[in-house]
C-alpha cells in the first residue's frame, strides 16, 4: 500500500468573487450542500486514505479552525499555518507551512473539490523522479479557462496568459518536494502559479492526467454546481442504504 504524503490546503485568500458571502466568513466555511464546505473536502481527503491536513489560512482563519479543530472527527490530523499579519501569496503560505509538511507533499486549494483517486497521483510523483508534478484536466475552456499545453504526457507550458495550444487547465491538485522553495524568499509574498512555470519551463515538473471533472466554489455558478452535485450524491446513498 501507498504511503501517502500530508496534504496542504492554501485557504487564505480574500475570496473577492464571492462577496458579500465571504465578508463575514472564509470561503472555506461557505455552506454546500448544508454544511460548511471544508466538511466535505476533509472527507474527501480521508476516503482517499490521507492522514495529515495542513491548512494555510488567513482571513478569518480562527473560524475554520474553530469549525475544524484537530481533524478528529473527520478521521484526520489537522494543523494549521496562519499567514500572519500580511498576506503572503499562494506560494508564500505554502513556504511557511514547510516546517509542517516534511520533504514531499500534495497541494490543493480551500474552494477545490476533487473527486478522484489521490493514490495513483502520489504513485505517478514518485515513479517519475521530478521535483514536482501537476494533474491536468481537458478542459478545453468548458469550465474555466485553460491554461496549460499538454502533450504525449508532458507539461509543454503552463501560463496564466493561455495560448491557442492550450487545451487543459490546472487541475488543482499538485505534489511538490519541498526542495523547490529552496530558491525562494520568505522576504516577498509570491504566486505559486509563478513557481510552477518557472519549474515547467525547468521541465522539472511531470504531469498527470485526470479525466473526472472539477468542482469549485470560488463563484456563485461553481458553488451552485457542487451544491447541487453533493445533493444528488447524497440522496443517492440515501436511497442505497434504505434499499
Amino acid at each position: 500500500m501507498t504511503h501517502m504524503p500530508p496534504i496542504v490546503v492554501i485557504a487564505g485568500g480574500l475570496a473577492t468573487r464571492m462577496k458579500p458571502l465571504t465578508d463575514k466568513i472564509p470561503k472555506s466555511m461557505l455552506e454546500v450542500a448544508g454544511e460548511p464546505f471544508i466538511a466535505h473536502q476533509l472527507r474527501l481527503f480521508q476516503r482517499e486514505g490521507l492522514k495529515r491536513v495542513v491548512l494555510c489560512v488567513g482571513f478569518l482563519g480562527e473560524m475554520i479552525r474553530d469549525f475544524v479543530g484537530r481533524g478528529t472527527r473527520f478521521g484526520l490530523e489537522v494543523t494549521y499555518s496562519f499567514d500572519g499579519p500580511r498576506q503572503l501569496g499562494t506560494g508564500g503560505a505554502v513556504r511557511k507551512a514547510l516546517p509542517l509538511l516534511g520533504e514531499e507533499f500534495l497541494v490543493t486549494y480551500g474552494d477545490s473539490y476533487l473527486d478522484m483517486p489521490y493514490e495513483p497521483v502520489v504513485q505517478a510523483f514518485r515513479a517519475s523522479g521530478a521535483a514536482a508534478l501537476m494533474t491536468v484536466f481537458h478542459n478545453s475552456g468548458l469550465w474555466d479557462t485553460s491554461n496549460v499545453e499538454f502533450v504525449d504526457g508532458k507539461i509543454v507550458d503552463y501560463s496564466k496568459q493561455p495560448t491557442p495550444k492550450m487545451a487543459h487547465i490546472d487541475y488543482g491538485l499538485s505534489m511538490l518536494r519541498a526542495t523547490i522553495f529552496d530558491d525562494t524568499s520568505d522576504s516577498e509574498p509570491f504566486d505559486l502559479a509563478a513557481l510552477y512555470r518557472k519549474m515547467v519551463q525547468e521541465k522539472r515538473m511531470a504531469g498527470f492526467e485526470v479525466t473526472t471533472r472539477f468542482y469549485e466554489i470560488g463563484s456563485p455558478a461553481g458553488l451552485a454546481a457542487l451544491d447541487a452535485r453533493l445533493r444528488n450524491v447524497r440522496t443517492f446513498d440515501d436511497r442505497s442504504r434504505a434499499h
